[in-house]
């Protein structure tokens, strides 16, 4: 079951009319990033409250006054100012579909960003409902959520069930039972589980070791980063069976959390996910950018909550962001403000061009610009500088490689140099070949004479003139152009120009810029270019 498309209208919380479009085919993880206080929680608080009309419940807290939900008292609230699409059908057809296997409480699992079961002491045995009931934790953004006592309670009758089922001796039925979850909580912390103690004894709670620790210690002396991990990972391992058919919601849970456990922790709540399943999770913590930039980039959609938006007034639709390194880059700053700066890249490359930084330090360099628009969208960790000429670049990589290679020690730092590299002698793929054998490992160059030969392809012209209603003179291009290759070309910027039927003054530079603009990862120009600077063709 996954969310396509959520509308908040008619003045829902903060939102005017609010429409977040994922397109025909949603991923699994939704993460909606911005600053506090731009909405993010109150969409959650919409897909909960869209479960009322049907009578289901999410969580053990009341249901809130309208006065919650309707800031604005010249609205009225009504259940019809909430709309959520899944791909399998309209709300309604959800309910009906999960009612038919008594389900329908399981539409949503919600864990609110707040926790305070920080005292975890069970002293007696008693039933408890159905975890498919969802009777308890948090029913809105502001609820507390109070899970781990139920969950503790909930371990204990797995462990139990499993015991009699099994018919095996209750250390191997503990193992069992604590072996799953610790498979998790391991990748995520220097922690597990030892036992699950036992309420009869006085003993009501989990207890966990350490390597540096002489003897197994109680839940209530975890740190609360370390609770936070053990309280979300129980609650998802619990919940395995009965909601695989869910839409798991997490808001803000890296409160007590430091970014590299944060990174692994998203990691973690993924696996115990069933694929059938979608997580929406809110966040503007670096860990969990860092998961979604990398480890998760194939499996998730980002929703962009921007500074400045006039949310209350004008309708808004959100649809997922386009994975560029300038995107990452803004996304980033939401969570390190002025210190977006210092992130550095995983590989900078260097390419001829003007070496000398604009105001704020803009790259100047044409080159540069290029590249970094052709490749910002599946290389965003990459990012290209000009550093002048051939001599400069050789001169001034191999400093920065001295430099950088000890601050960062993941960087790499690579040459690309057109092939006209020869002072005015003609060179081939042979010369090139020759090159790259007698040179470091780092250096790169051009399989055409140099930039201008890739921007003034057939095929890329073509489509500029396509995309902006030109007629292509393909017949006058064919006649100028007898060697895409070997031809130098960039003296012939002006004919090219009046190939694609531009009439009116234009500035060469930013008419070559808007042609790498158009160079998409289907074409072979890319393919060429792809092979050649990332895998050293």
């Amino acid at each position: 079951m996954k969310i396509k498309k959520i509308q908040l209208s008619k003045g829902f919380k903060r939102f005017f009319d609010l429409t977040i479009d994922l397109g025909n085919e949603p991923k699994k993880i939704i993460a909606l990033i911005g600053p506090n206080g731009c909405g993010k929680s109150s969409v959650f608080d919409g897909l909960l409250l869209s479960v009322q009309r049907y009578g289901n419940i999410v969580g053990g807290k009341n249901y809130k006054e309208e006065d919650y939900y309707i800031l604005d008292d010249s609205y009225v609230f009504h259940h019809d100012n909430i709309d959520v699409e899944f791909i399998e059908g309209s709300f309604r057809e959800i309910v009906n579909k999960k009612r038919e296997n008594k389900k329908e409480n399981t539409i949503f699992s919600y864990r609110s960003p707040y926790r305070y079961n920080n005292n975890l002491k069970v002293k007696k045995i008693e039933a408890i409902e159905d975890i498919k009931d969802n009777s308890y934790g948090a029913s809105t953004a502001i609820d507390i959520d109070d899970k781990m006592v139920q969950n503790y309670k909930r371990l204990n009758i797995k462990y139990s069930n499993y015991l009699h089922k099994n018919d095996c001796k209750p250390s191997e039925a503990k193992a069992k039972i604590i072996g799953d979850i610790n498979i998790s909580l391991k990748n995520c912390l220097e922690l597990e589980i030892d036992n699950i103690g036992n309420i009869e004894e006085n003993k009501g709670t989990l207890y966990f070791k350490k390597d540096d620790h002489p003897s197994p210690f109680e839940f209530n002396v975890l740190s609360s980063g370390e609770k936070e991990v053990v309280d979300i990972l129980l609650d998802l391992y619990l919940r395995q069976d009965e909601y695989d058919d869910t839409i798991y919601i997490i808001d803000e849970p890296e409160l007590h959390i430091n970014s590299s456990i944060q990174r692994k922790l998203l990691i973690e709540i993924n696996k115990l996910i069933n694929n059938n399943c979608q997580l929406w999770i809110a966040t503007h913590s670096i860990g969990f950018l860092r998961a979604l930039q990398e480890d998760l980039k194939e499996e998730s959609q980002i929703i962009q909550f921007k500074e400045g938006v006039n949310w209350a007034s004008q309708p808004q639709v959100l649809t997922p962001i386009i994975n560029t390194r300038a995107q990452w880059k803004e996304l980033f700053k939401t969570a390190l403000d002025d210190l977006t700066e210092l992130v550095s890249p995983k590989r900078i490359i260097y390419c001829e061009g003007k070496d000398k930084a604009g105001a704020g330090g803009l790259e100047q360099g044409f080159d540069a610009k290029v590249y970094n628009n052709i490749f910002s969208k599946n290389y965003h960790d990459t990012l290209f500088i000009s550093s002048g000429g051939n001599t400069e670049l050789d001169q001034r990589s191999e400093i920065a490689l001295a430099i950088l290679s000890k601050v960062f020690t993941e960087v790499e730092i690579l040459v690309l140099k057109d092939r006209d590299v020869s002072s005015g002698k003609s060179n081939n793929e042979d010369d090139r070949q020759l090159y790259l054998k007698t040179n470091l490992e780092n250096h790169r160059m051009l399989k055409r004479f140099e930039l201008e030969n890739y921007l003034y392809d057939k095929k890329v012209l073509k489509k500029f003139c396509d995309v902006n209603g030109k007629h292509f003179n393909i017949n006058a291009y064919d006649n100028l152009v007898k060697d895409i290759v070997n031809q130098n070309l960039k003296d012939e910027t002006g004919k090219i120009k009046n190939f694609c039927n531009i009439t009116t003054s234009i500035n060469p530079e930013k008419f070559k810029l808007q042609l790498s603009e158009l160079i998409s990862e289907d074409m072979d120009v890319y393919k060429e270019l792809e092979q050649i600077i990332f895998h050293r063709k």
